[in-house]
């Protein structure tokens, strides 16, 4: 990773971390159980996803960079961290979300807990790395991403929290969202 690289990572996780937590502490009981429709998630729901998804997506930069390096990863990934930084940006095209990071029903403090406790050791990770994280890849389940390595894996995480961060504003900003 380089060191633009490393200090953009950073900065993305520290910033949807905040954005994540400040759009959330003001959220009571009933707000976080609140859903604008029957098909959507509310608060609670889509700030647990978030969390679910932080661990999935961990274990998934894991996986790449326990991985034999792979050797075409310049030709597999090329262009992929632009095309995540665009794709992730627009709630326009929504996704059908992993059974693995679908809301279980946990606390709002348990979803707070594992949330902070994730996002801690991924920062740790990207401000303290050494490893050649462009060179190690895994598959990403959605065929558009195809082969991402580590680098954009690492990247993948700030910027699926902060379009998840757009979703929780959505719906405290419905109609009918409990005061």
């Amino acid at each position: 990773m380089t060191a633009e690289e490393r200090v953009h990572v950073v900065r993305l996780l520290k910033v949807s971390e905040k954005g994540y937590l400040s759009l959330i502490a003001d959220v009571n009981q009933v707000q976080w159980n609140w859903n604008p429709e029957p098909d959507r998630w509310s608060v609670g729901q889509t700030a647990e996803h978030i969390m679910q998804s932080e661990v999935i997506l961990s274990r998934r930069l894991q996986h790449a960079i326990e991985s034999p390096a792979n050797p075409d990863w310049q030709r597999k990934t090329a262009g992929k961290a632009e095309l995540l930084e665009r794709v992730m940006a627009d709630r326009g095209q929504k996704a059908i979300a992993p059974e693995p990071t679908r809301p279980q029903g946990q606390s709002r403090e348990e979803v707070v807990r594992r949330f902070k406790d994730v996002r801690m050791q991924i920062i740790k990770f990207a401000e303290e790395t050494q490893i050649p994280l462009e060179q190690y890849t895994a598959e990403h389940p959605f065929p558009v991403f195809g082969t991402l390595n580590a680098y954009q894996w690492l990247l993948l995480v700030p910027l699926h929290n902060m379009r998840h961060d757009q979703q929780i504003a959505e719906v405290k900003a419905a109609p009918g969202y409990p005061k």
